[in-house]
C-alpha cells in the first residue's frame, strides 16, 4: 500500500483535474482498480441465465463460463474468490445533462482499495478541502416515503451544523430516500449561503457501481473530462446518481444490481479519516471526528452498526425514523439499567454467553417486534447484544419531540461521548472544547463549557489555543484569554517560531520569509535544491504537521529581517536581543552568527516573549487577519504606536501584494488602524495635554525605540497628523519659548534689529514659569491616572519604597541640574538663545538669506559675470561661490550626520526626499558651470549651465512656502497636476507625430534638412495649438511669391523647396481636424483632469498641509540657528561640541524622549485606560445603532416564538392527558356500575357524588 501511495504522489504531478479537457491521466488506472466477475456461479432462480453476481452469462469471460468443474462445486458467489481486479475504466469529471451546475468528480474503484489512496486523491488532486467533521448518513435506502420531521432534521439540523463546521457528508449518492433529501438540503444551503462559504459542506456519494443506472455512460478507459450523464425520471426502480454531490466514489465488488457492496469500503474510509488531523497542514489539536448517523435501516444495518462500534466510531440514531433506528432506541431506553461488560468488546459468540438468559429473551422480543419476518433471528439477537455492550458510543436523538434547532449541540455531545471512551486520560470537557474549536463554534463553547461551572487550567487550554491561533479563530483566542490562559506563560520564542512556520504557503509573508531563509541557507552552504522545494500536487496535507519541510527551518532571524525590510530604519531590528545579535554588525557577519547559533542548543527558544501581545499582533498583521489583529491590538500596550506600526506594515505589504483583493483588504485594515490611532490619541489629548505630548515623543522599547511621530511619518498617516494634539505639539516646538501668536513682522524687525529682543515687542515664557511647569509635570506622576483633576492616591504613591525614594531624589537632582545653567546664565544670553534657537527663527533667517542669495546670483549672472581668468571672476562672484560652498556643507551635514543608522541608509534616506534631489541637482549643475566658466573654450557653455542652475535654485523656493496654510496645499496640487500633464503630453505627442508627418509630406515633396524637418513635424504643430498658424504657407490661394526651387540638387545645396499645391485641400482638412481634437478634446481633457485633482486634494488640503508641515518643522528644528553663508560658524561650533567635547544635543529631546521605570509604566497604564474608555464608548455607539437593536429584537422574538412552541407542545400534552383521563373516568364509571349491580359486593354506604367545580371568576 505504501508503494502504491508513493506512485500516486509521483504520477500526480499533472496538476488538478479539469484544468484542461484532454490530458494524460494514465496514472489513475495504474493505481485504482475495478472488480470483474471471473467465475459464473449459476443463479437457480434465473434458469441459468444469470450469475449470482447479477450479471448475464454473455458478459462473463469465456474461461469463467467454461469452468464447469469449478462452477459445480461452488454454491455461493463470493466477491473475493470469484472476482479479480483490473485497471479501472471510469474516472474523471461528471456533467449532469440539463443540471446547469459545476462538474462533479467520480471514480470507479475496487472495494479493496486502500482508503489512504482515495483520501489523498480527494484532498490533494480533486481539491476538496480537508474536513473538520465527517458525518456518514446510513440507512433510508429505497424509494420509500421519508417522514417530514426527518427531512426537517436533515435540512435545518444536519446540513446547517455541517455548514458551520466545514464538514463532509457521506451519503448513498443515489436519487433515492435519505440520500436524495441530504443532497437537496446541501444544494439549498449552498444557494442561500454567502459566496465565501459555499464550499464548506461537501456531499460525497458512495454508491455500488453495479447499482448505478446508465453507468455505461461513465466508462472511458482514458478518463472522461467530462462524462455527460443523463438522468431519467421515468422508472421508479432506476437508481440514478444524485447531481447534488460534489464527488462520487463508485465502489465495485463485481456484482450487478445489488446493495451493500460499498459497506466495507465505506467503513474503512470512515476509520482512516478518523485518524487524520484537522486544521492547516494537519496542525489541529484533534483528529477529524467521524460520526455515523442512522436513519431507519433494515436488518442488515445491525451488523454494519456492530462492526463500526467495534472500531470505536460514534453513532447518532434518529429514534422513530424506521425499524433499525427504533430497535436501537428501544434497546438503549429499556435496557439502560443493565451493567456494562468489560471495556474490550467480546466476540459475537461470547456476547451472548456473558449476559443473562433474561436479557437475551428481552432482546429477542424487541428484535421480533421490529423485524417480524426475519428468518435469522438469533444472528440479529447476537448483533443487538453486541451493540448493547457498546451503547456508550450511541446517542439517541428524538427528533420528533426535540426538533432540529440544537442539532449541532447533539452532534457535539455524541462525539464527546466517543472521545471520552477512546481516550480515558482526557477529561470530557477538554475533548468537547477541542471539538468546538475544530468546528469554530464559540457559541457552543460559551453556553456549555465557559458558563462558570468549570475551572479551566492552563494545561487544558494550551493545545486549543495553538489550534485557534493557527486556524484563525479569534473568538476562541479571546475566550481562552478571558478564562484562565496566561499569555506570558504561553508565548515562548519557540512557540512564536512555530506560529510563523505554520503560515500558509500561498501567503505573501510566507514567500518573503522563504527568501530570507534562502539567503541564510545560501551563506551556510545548505541551500536546498529545487527538487526538495517543489512538492507534488498529490502530497497529503497530513504529511507535515506544521508546514512543508523548508518552513521547519524558519527562525526568528528571518522574521526580524522581514520586519526590518518593512519598517525600514524607523526602529531597531526586532528579536536581536534574544538572538544575541548586534544591530551595528554587517549583514554577512550577522548571518554567520545566526547559522552558528542555530546549530547549537538555541537556548533563547525556551525564554518567554518579553512583549507577547505585541508579537502576536505583528504575527496577525503580517497575515492580514483583521479580527485577530484588532483583538491583539486591544490587548497590547502602547496602543497609539502599535496601531501606527500595524498601519505601516500593512501599507508596505500592500505594495508587494499582487492580488487585487488582498491588496484592497490590506489597505482597508491599514486605514482602520490609522483611525484607531487617531481616535485613541484624541481620547488621550482630551484627558491630559501634557501626557499626550509625552506619548508622541516617547521612545518605545517594544517597537525598537521608535516614537509615534516617527512611525506616523513612515506610515504616511496623514489623518493622524491632522489631529489638533499633534499640531499643538508641533506648534510648541516650532515657536520654542516664544508665544505662538507672535506676528511675523515682529520677527522680521527683531531679526534685523536684535536689540529689540530685550524689549516687550516679543513675549517669552519666563524661566520661573517654565521651572514651575516642569515641577508640576513631574509632580503629576502621583496623580490619578484618570485625569488631572483627580485627588485619589494609591497606597504605592503614599508609602514609597527605598527605590522610589532614590528615584525621587535623583529626579530632584536632575531637575536642579537642568535648571541651574539657565538660572546662572545672564538674562542677555538666555534671551538671545530663546530667540535664535527657535525653529521659526531659523526658518525666517534661511528664507531671508535665501532671497538675498538669489538676488546675488541674479546680479552676478546678469551684470557681473566676467570672462575667464585673468579677467574674472569678480569679488561678488567669489562671494557667491563661498555661499554655495556653505550650502554644500549643510547638505553634507544632513546626509552623513543626521540619524543613527548606517551611512548607506542615511544616504538612501537623503536621496528619497524630492527636495534633496533638487538641492543635489542644483549643486551638481553649479559645480559643472563653475568648472566650465573657468576655461575659455567652455565659457559660454558654463554661462548657459549657470542660467539653468539659477532656475533650479529659484524653484527651491516652493519648498519654503509649504509652511503657509494657504500656499502649502496648493504646492501639493501643483505636484499632482504635473503627473496629469505627463499623461496629457503622451496623447498630445501621438497627435503631433501623426499630424506633423502628414502635413510635412503633403506640403513639401522633398526637403532633407533635419533641422527643418524637426521644426515642421513637432515645433510648428505645437504652435498651432496656441493660434500661430502660417496661412501663407499652407493655403494655396494665399501663397506668397518667394525664391524657392524644386531642383533636388539645389535643395540639397541649401535652398528652400517650393510648397506643393497638390492635394492642398487635404492639408486644410487635416488642420481643422487637428485643431478640433487638440484645442477642444485634449485641452478640455487636461482641464477636467486638473479639476478632479484640485477637488480631490482640496477636500483634504488641511490634512495634506499638516503632514507636510511636520516634515518642514523637523528639518528646520535640526538645522543650525544661523543661515548660509554664516552657517559655517554653526558647523564649526557643532563639530567642536559633538566630536571634541562630546556634548549631546538638547534639541533632540524635543522629538525623542526616553522614559524608564515608574514613569514609563504609569504612562502606559494611563494610555491603556484611555484606550479602554474609547473602546467602551465605541461599543456603546455600536449597541445604539439600528442594526444592533434589530438584532436584539430578533433574538427576543425568536425566544418568544420558542416559548410559544413549548406552550403549544404543553397544550398538546395536556389534551392527551385529558383524553386519557376521560377514558379512565369512563372505565371507572363502568366498573362502578357493574359492581353496584353485582350481588358479590354489598356497599355499606352510597357512592360519592361528583362535586360541581365552577371556574374562578375574575371577581
Amino acid at each position: 500500500m505504501q508503494r502504491r501511495t508513493k506512485e500516486l504522489e509521483r504520477d500526480g504531478g499533472g496538476g488538478k483535474a479539469g484544468s484542461t479537457k484532454e490530458r494524460d491521466q494514465s496514472w489513475i488506472p495504474k493505481i485504482i482498480k475495478k472488480r470483474v466477475c471471473t467465475t459464473f456461479v449459476e443463479d437457480s432462480f434465473s434458469n441459468g441465465a444469470l450469475c449470482q453476481c447479477g450479471g448475464v452469462r454473455e458478459v462473463h469471460d469465456s474461461v469463467a463460463t467454461g469452468d464447469y468443474f469449478g462452477a459445480a462445486i461452488v454454491t455461493q458467489w463470493d466477491s473475493r474468490q470469484h472476482s479479480s481486479e483490473c485497471p479501472t475504466d471510469a474516472f474523471g469529471e461528471l456533467e449532469f445533462a440539463g443540471a446547469g451546475r459545476r462538474h462533479s468528480h467520480f471514480l470507479r474503484l475496487s472495494c479493496d482499495t486502500s482508503p489512504q489512496i482515495v483520501y489523498t486523491l480527494m484532498t490533494a488532486h480533486w481539491g476538496l478541502p480537508s474536513p473538520n467533521l465527517v458525518v456518514s448518513v446510513v440507512g433510508g435506502e429505497g424509494h420509500g416515503k421519508i417522514k417530514t420531521w426527518v427531512k426537517d432534521v436533515l435540512r435545518n439540523g444536519l446540513v446547517r451544523a455541517a455548514q458551520s463546521t466545514g464538514a463532509w457528508i457521506l451519503t448513498g449518492g443515489l436519487r433515492e430516500g435519505v440520500s436524495c433529501c441530504v443532497g437537496e438540503a446541501v444544494r439549498d444551503h449552498a444557494a442561500a449561503a454567502p459566496a465565501l462559504s459555499q464550499k464548506k459542506v461537501i456531499a460525497v456519494g458512495l454508491a455500488p457501481w453495479g447499482l448505478v443506472h446508465n453507468r455505461q455512460q461513465l466508462v472511458n478507459v482514458q478518463g472522461s473530462f467530462p462524462a455527460r450523464y443523463y438522468v431519467q425520471n421515468t422508472s421508479r426502480d432506476s437508481f440514478c446518481l444524485d447531481n447534488n454531490c460534489q464527488a462520487f466514489l463508485l465502489v465495485d465488488d463485481g456484482s450487478v444490481g445489488r446493495r451493500g457492496g460499498e459497506a466495507a469500503f465505506r467503513a474503512n474510509l470512515e476509520d482512516y479519516i478518523s485518524h487524520q488531523r484537522t486544521g492547516i497542514w494537519g496542525s489541529g489539536s484533534i483528529e477529524i471526528p467521524v460520526l455515523c448517523m442512522l436513519i431507519s435501516g433494515d436488518a442488515t444495518m445491525l451488523e454494519r452498526l456492530d462492526a463500526s462500534l467495534r472500531k470505536a466510531t460514534p453513532w447518532l440514531v434518529l429514534a422513530g425514523s424506521g425499524p433499525a433506528a427504533d430497535l436501537i432506541s428501544d434497546l438503549l431506553g429499556d435496557l439502560s439499567s443493565v451493567p456494562l461488560s468489560p471495556t474490550s468488546p467480546p466476540a459475537e459468540g461470547e456476547a451472548a454467553q456473558g449476559l443473562s438468559t433474561e436479557l437475551r429473551d428481552r432482546v429477542r422480543e424487541k428484535v421480533r417486534k421490529h423485524f417480524p419476518s426475519e428468518s435469522e433471528l438469533e444472528r440479529l439477537v447476537d448483533s443487538a447484544l453486541s451493540i448493547h455492550q457498546n451503547r456508550e458510543l450511541i446517542t439517541v436523538f428524538h427528533g420528533e419531540q426535540e426538533g432540529s434547532d440544537d442539532f449541532d449541540t447533539v452532534l457535539l455531545k455524541a462525539l464527546v461521548r466517543a472521545s471520552k471512551r477512546v481516550c480515558s486520560a482526557a477529561s470530557e470537557c477538554t475533548e468537547e472544547l477541542k471539538l468546538a474549536v475544530a468546528w469554530n463554534r464559540v457559541d457552543i463553547a460559551k453556553a456549555e463549557l465557559f458558563n462558570g461551572d468549570i475551572q479551566w487550567k492552563y494545561d487544558d487550554l494550551e493545545d486549543s489555543m495553538t489550534d485557534a491561533l493557527i486556524n484563525d479563530k479569534p473568538q476562541f483566542v479571546r475566550l481562552f484569554c478571558e478564562n484562565g490562559l496566561n499569555i506570558l506563560d504561553y508565548l515562548t520564542y519557540r512557540r512564536l517560531e512555530s506560529l510563523y512556520r505554520s503560515l500558509s504557503d500561498s501567503s505573501l509573508v510566507y514567500t518573503l520569509l522563504q527568501r530570507r531563509l534562502s539567503e541564510r541557507q545560501a551563506l551556510a552552504g545548505s541551500l536546498p535544491s529545487l527538487d526538495r522545494l517543489v512538492t507534488s500536487p498529490l502530497k497529503s496535507p497530513q504529511s507535515a504537521l506544521t508546514g512543508p519541510a523548508s518552513a521547519m527551518e524558519l527562525s526568528l532571524y528571518e522574521v526580524s529581517r522581514l520586519l526590518w525590510d518593512l519598517l525600514g530604519d524607523v526602529c531597531q531590528p526586532f528579536y536581536y536581543g534574544p538572538l544575541g545579535l548586534d544591530p551595528s554588525s554587517s549583514t554577512r557577519r550577522t548571518l554567520r552568527n545566526v547559522n552558528k547559533m542555530l546549530l547549537g542548543e538555541c537556548l533563547y527558544r525556551d525564554q518567554r516573549c518579553l512583549s507577547p501581545w505585541a508579537a502576536l499582533f505583528i504575527w496577525a498583521v503580517l497575515q492580514n487577519r483583521r479580527e485577530m489583529a484588532v483583538y491583539f491590538w486591544e490587548m497590547a500596550g502602547e496602543s497609539v504606536l502599535s496601531a501606527l506600526g500595524g498601519c505601516k506594515l500593512l501599507r508596505e505589504l500592500s505594495k508587494l501584494e499582487s492580488e487585487t483583493e488582498n491588496k484592497l483588504s490590506m489597505k482597508e485594515l491599514a486605514q482602520t488602524f490609522e483611525d484607531l490611532a487617531h481616535d485613541v490619541f484624541g481620547e488621550c489629548y482630551q484627558n491630559s495635554e501634557s501626557r499626550a505630548f509625552t506619548l508622541l515623543i516617547r521612545k518605545s522599547p517594544v517597537w525598537g525605540g521608535a516614537t509615534c511621530l516617527q512611525m506616523a511619518t513612515a506610515a504616511d498617516a496623514r489623518l493622524f497628523f491632522s489631529h489638533d494634539g499633534v499640531q499643538s505639539l508641533l506648534s510648541q516646538i516650532w515657536w520654542g519659548d516664544m508665544e505662538r501668536n507672535t506676528e511675523v513682522w515682529k520677527l522680521v524687525l527683531t531679526f534685523f534689529l536684535p536689540p529689540l529682543l530685550y524689549t516687550d515687542l516679543i513675549s517669552f515664557r519666563e524661566q520661573e514659569e517654565e521651572g514651575r511647569s516642569v515641577e508640576l509635570y513631574h509632580g503629576r506622576d502621583t496623580d490619578s491616572l484618570e485625569g488631572n483633576d483627580a485627588t485619589v492616591f494609591s497606597l504605592a504613591d503614599i508609602i514609597q519604597t527605598e527605590e522610589d525614594a532614590e528615584e525621587l531624589r535623583a529626579l530632584k537632582d536632575k531637575l536642579r541640574d537642568s535648571l541651574s545653567p539657565s538660572s546662572k546664565r545672564p538674562f542677555i544670553v538666555s534671551r538671545w538663545r530663546q530667540f535664535w534657537f527657535a525653529p521659526v527663527t531659523s526658518f525666517l533667517g534661511n528664507v531671508l538669506m535665501y532671497f538675498l542669495f538669489l538676488c546675488l546670483f541674479a546680479y552676478v549672472l546678469l551684470v557681473d559675470f566676467k570672462p575667464p581668468p585673468p579677467d574674472g571672476p569678480t569679488t561678488l562672484e567669489f562671494v557667491l561661490y563661498f555661499w554655495v560652498f556653505t550650502l554644500v556643507c549643510e547638505e553634507i551635514r544632513q546626509t552623513f550626520f543626521v540619524g543613527s543608522t548606517f551611512i548607506l541608509q542615511r544616504m538612501r534616506n537623503y536621496i528619497q526626499d524630492v527636495w534633496n534631489k533638487c538641492d543635489l541637482t542644483a549643486i551638481i549643475l553649479f559645480i559643472l558651470a563653475l568648472c566650465c566658466r573657468m576655461l575659455p573654450q567652455s565659457y559660454e557653455f558654463g554661462r548657459a549651465v549657470m542660467a539653468i542652475d539659477f532656475m533650479v535654485f529659484t524653484l527651491r523656493l516652493i519648498h519654503i512656502f509649504a509652511i503657509h496654510k494657504q500656499l502649502g496645499p496648493k504646492i501639493i496640487i501643483v505636484g499632482k497636476m504635473m503627473k496629469d500633464v505627463f499623461f496629457f503630453l503622451f496623447f498630445l505627442a501621438v497627435w503631433l507625430m501623426a499630424y506633423g508627418v502628414a502635413n510635412q509630406a503633403l506640403l513639401f515633396s522633398y526637403d532633407p534638412r533635419p533641422n527643418w524637418i524637426f521644426r515642421r513635424v513637432f515645433y510648428r504643430p505645437y504652435l498651432h495649438i496656441f493660434g500661430q498658424i502660417p496661412i501663407h504657407e499652407m493655403d494655396a490661394d494665399k501663397l506668397l511669391v518667394t525664391n524657392c526651387t524644386n531642383d533636388v540638387k539645389r535643395i540639397e545645396a541649401g535652398e528652400d523647396p517650393c510648397i506643393s499645391t497638390y492635394a492642398n485641400w487635404l492639408v486644410v482638412i487635416l488642420l481643422v481636424i487637428y485643431l478640433l481634437f487638440t484645442n477642444i478634446v485634449l485641452v478640455n481633457l487636461l482641464i477636467a483632469m486638473f479639476s478632479y485633482t484640485f477637488s480631490k486634494v482640496q477636500e483634504r488640503s488641511d490634512t495634506y498641509w499638516k503632514f507636510q508641515r511636520y516634515n518642514l518643522i523637523v528639518e528646520y528644528h535640526s538645522r543650525p540657528c544661523l543661515a548660509p553663508p554664516f552657517i559655517i560658524i554653526s558647523h564649526l561650533h557643532l563639530f567642536i561640541k559633538r566630536h571634541i567635547r562630546h556634548i549631546s544635543s538638547v534639541k533632540s529631546k524635543h522629538f525623542v524622549l526616553e522614559l524608564r521605570g515608574r514613569k514609563a509604566s504609569r504612562l502606559n497604564t494611563w494610555e491603556a485606560i484611555q484606550k479602554e474608555n474609547h473602546l467602551s464608548a465605541q461599543n456603546k455607539r455600536q449597541r445604539e445603532t439600528d442594526s444592533a437593536q434589530l438584532k436584539r429584537t430578533s433574538v427576543k422574538v425568536d425566544s418568544v416564538l420558542k416559548q410559544m412552541a413549548d406552550m403549544r407542545d404543553h397544550d398538546r400534552r395536556l389534551r392527551l392527558l385529558e383524553t386519557e383521563l376521560e377514558y379512565c373516568c369512563s372505565a371507572l364509571s363502568w366498573m362502578t356500575d357493574a359492581l353496584s349491580q353485582s350481588p358479590v359486593i354489598k356497599a355499606e354506604h352510597p357512592p360519592p357524588l361528583l362535586r360541581d367545580v365552577t371556574p374562578l371568576s375574575p371577581n
